[in-house]
C-alpha cells in the first residue's frame, strides 16, 4: 500500500481574545490523528495560520485529560519538533496532498473561521473530492466555505461538532461570537451528537467530523480509509484510462 500525504491543520491562536487565559490546538485532537497516520505509514506535514510554534491548550495537558497517545506525542522528538516547526497557510498547495485533518481545540474558534488561505486550502480538497476530516472546535473551519453555486457547503451535511451541551459543561470563559452546534445548524447543516465527551463521528460523503477530542482517533482511522479507498480508485482509473490509449495506438497500427 502506497503511503498519502497527509496535511494536520491546527490553530495558532494561544489565547482567548479580551482574556489572559491561554488556549492553543487540544493535545489529543492533535496527538491521536498524527499516531494513526504516522503509524499507518502516511507521510505527515503540519500547518497553521502564522507557521512556527503550535499553542497547546494547557487544560489538555494535566494528567486526567492526557490520553496514551498524548503523553506518546509528548515524548517523542519528532513530534515536538512538528509542533515548533509547522508551516503557514500560504505554503500550501491542496493538490500536494491526498487528506487533510483539521484538529480541535478552543483556539480554533478565533483564527480557523473566516480564515481565508484555510478557505481556499479546504475548498480546494473538496472540489477534487479529497478526504476532509475535521473534529471538535476545529469544525468552524467549514463555517466559511461555499459550494461552486456561492451557496454554503455544509448546507444539507451530515455533521457533528463540539455540541452546545458540552460548551456549557466545559465553562469556558471568554466566547467566540457563537456556539459551533448552533451555527451549524442555522447554515442548515444536518447536526447530530451523541452524549458529552463520548466518541461520536459523522461521515457525509468526503467529510467526516468528530464530535469532541474523545471522537479524534476513530476520525482519523475513518478518515485514513476513506482515503486509502480514493486512491486506489484513482489508480485504477488510470490503469484503465492507459489501457484504452494503448487499445487505441494499436487499433491505429494494424
Amino acid at each position: 500500500m502506497n503511503s498519502l500525504n497527509s496535511l494536520i491543520i491546527t490553530t495558532s491562536n494561544n489565547k482567548i481574545p479580551g482574556t489572559t487565559k491561554k488556549t492553543g490546538v487540544w493535545l489529543e485532537a492533535l496527538a491521536a490523528p498524527y499516531y494513526v497516520l504516522k503509524d499507518g505509514g502516511e507521510y505527515i506535514t503540519i500547518v497553521s495560520p502564522r507557521g512556527g510554534q503550535i499553542p497547546i491548550d494547557p487544560n489538555s495537558q494535566f494528567s486526567m485529560a492526557a490520553s496514551e497517545s498524548s503523553t506518546r506525542f509528548q515524548q517523542d522528538p519528532q513530534a515536538m519538533y512538528h509542533l515548533s516547526h509547522s508551516l503557514p497557510f500560504n505554503e500550501v498547495n491542496a493538490e500536494d496532498f491526498d487528506l487533510v485533518f483539521v484538529a480541535g481545540g478552543y483556539g480554533s474558534m478565533w483564527d480557523l473561521v473566516n480564515n481565508k488561505e484555510l478557505k481556499q486550502i479546504l475548498e480546494g480538497f473538496n472540489r477534487q473530492k479529497k478526504a476532509i476530516g475535521l473534529v471538535g472546535h476545529g469544525v468552524v473551519a467549514l463555517v466559511s466555505l461555499t459550494k461552486d453555486n456561492g451557496g454554503s457547503l455544509v448546507k444539507g451535511r451530515k455533521l457533528t461538532s463540539f455540541s452546545n451541551s458540552e460548551e456549557k459543561s466545559a465553562q469556558l470563559n471568554g466566547e467566540p461570537d457563537f456556539y459551533l452546534q448552533s451555527k451549524l445548524i442555522s447554515l442548515g447543516a444536518l447536526y447530530s451528537k451523541s452524549s458529552d465527551f463520548s466518541s461520536y463521528v459523522v461521515a457525509d460523503d468526503n467529510i467526516i467530523t468528530g464530535q469532541n477530542p474523545a471522537s479524534s482517533a476513530e476520525t482519523a482511522r475513518q478518515l485514513l480509509s476513506l482515503a486509502h479507498k480514493k486512491a486506489k480508485l484513482k489508480k485504477l482509473k488510470g490503469y484503465v484510462n492507459s489501457t484504452r490509449r494503448n487499445i487505441l495506438i494499436d487499433e491505429r497500427i494494424y
